[in-house]
């Protein structure tokens, strides 16, 4: 439930932003966990502190348009929303999906703010996208999309104002053909204007497997805390994009077994252990659709075209595909199924009453501004080498993310205890990085 001195603050939210249900879901998330802040600490509510963190500082809506190879001129439109600057620089990807619209955007980057103050990072946060649908496009189709979008983006970015990185439907492929036109326009090789960058001109190594590699790395701690580890334990991968493939190589590295993972398209199987090699062919190199696994597998495993991921029963579960894609439904079966924790590798992908019932089963549950900070942070260390002119190895890099995600989860479980709901990792999660970002506001007056 929302404090009653919150309440205005959530209804303007909703009447300002009318139909913008992601984000309306992700400001009455943070705001379930603050009445306990400013019941202890009044003068949070003082100055419309909490409004303004609500309110973007910045919304830009744009138009793309471009020659596809059929001469035919497309009109797609561009986003990016600049939220929070308190803490440094926005921060935060550019996704490229057809279900990208402002709300969409507008709930991303309000989850950014947080995730990026838990890092401990000088970033502040910010998203952006466009409703562009890179699949089935021809790489030159691409990139004049790209070559677009960076027409205009390029007047709001910086590597002192906004940092975009990748997101769904961005990979390196895209970050290249924007920075290379970000480098045409302005005439400079500002290195740390985008991230997610090829190691060739600038990029980090680690950067690809951070998002991943981080969830991992947070539920290992949270299994310590539990008293136990990953060895022998049997997991489910939601996704099958750059997020799941690394979380599942992590989890095989730490003794774990990945018994499915799942597209837009259907769900494998495979009680052996999913083919991760066979995986990154599919993906990367083809960029083909999960149900070819079973084809070259054949016997063993099995393909359920539009198939639930959530039915497979599972130790340890990782949504690590898109928003909203675990419902209360899909809660019940993986609590009937025995899972002890659920952890966030994308944004936002359970809805609120999934998470409600993983909470009241004792299921320990790692929201995904927690969980999925690693990708974000290792941005962060990008920028950190690009500002030094630096290049480190893969083994200082990923060290230094394993110390980030253990230092937010360590974060979190001291905030939650301190605010007496120990073990619950949202409260401890949204009240660690909104003391952060609100501390800095305070300090700055009203801006």
């Amino acid at each position: 439930m929302i404090d009653e001195k919150l309440q205005p603050i959530l209804s303007t939210v909703l009447h300002r932003n009318a139909g913008e249900a992601e984000f309306h879901q992700a400001v009455r998330e943070v705001l379930e966990s603050l009445g306990r802040v400013i019941a202890r600490h009044p003068e949070y509510a003082d100055e419309a502190l909490i409004e303004r963190i609500c309110e973007p500082e910045r919304q830009i809506i744009f138009r793309v348009p471009w020659i596809d190879d059929n001469d035919q001129v497309q009109i797609n439109r561009g986003f990016r929303v600049q939220f929070n600057s308190a803490l440094g620089p926005y921060k935060g990807g550019v996704r490229f999906h057809p279900s990208v619209n402002i709300g969409i955007v507008k709930f991303l980057g309000f989850e950014q703010i947080f995730k990026n103050a838990l890092s401990g990072l000088p970033i502040g946060g910010g998203k952006g996208g466009s409703d562009f649908d890179p699949k089935g496009r021809s790489d030159r189709e691409i990139m004049r999309f790209c070559q677009s979008f960076m027409v205009e983006l390029h007047r709001h970015i910086g590597e002192y104002v906004d940092v975009p990185a990748g997101d769904i439907g961005v990979g390196a492929r895209e970050i290249g053909y924007m920075f290379g036109m970000y480098k045409r326009l302005n005439n400079r090789f500002e290195a740390g204007v985008l991230t997610g960058k090829g190691l060739v001109y600038g990029g980090s190594r680690a950067r690809k497997e951070a998002t991943g590699f981080g969830t991992v790395y947070f539920v290992r701690s949270m299994l310590e805390n539990m008293g136990t580890d990953f060895e022998d334990k049997r997991c489910v991968v939601s996704g099958s994009g750059n997020v799941a493939i690394y979380a599942m190589q992590k989890i095989n590295a730490f003794g774990g077994k990945v018994v499915a993972c799942s597209d837009s398209g259907g769900v494998i199987i495979d009680e052996d252990g999913i083919d991760l090699d066979l995986v990154r062919e599919i993906k990367e190199e083809r960029r083909g659709r999960i149900s070819e696994y079973a084809e070259a597998k054949g016997a063993g495993c099995t393909y359920k075209h539009g198939g639930n991921i959530w039915d497979v029963p599972c130790d340890l579960a990782f949504p690590c595909a898109t928003q909203n894609e675990l419902d209360g439904r899909d809660a019940k079966a993986l609590i009937k199924n025995g899972v002890t924790v659920v952890a966030e590798g994308a944004n936002m992908p359970c809805t609120p009453e999934a998470v409600k019932q993983f909470q009241a089963a004792g299921v320990r549950f790692a929201p995904g501004k927690a969980a999925n900070a690693g990708g974000v942070a290792t941005s962060a260390l990008e920028m950190q080498q690009n500002a030094s002119r630096d290049s480190w190895s893969f083994e200082k890099t990923e060290e230094r993310l394993a110390e980030i995600m253990g230092n937010i989860h360590d974060s979190c479980v001291q905030t939650a205890d301190e605010y007496g709901a120990p073990d619950d990792y949202v409260l401890g999660a949204n009240i660690a990085g909104f003391l952060r970002v609100a501390d800095a506001m305070r300090a700055m007056g009203v801006i």
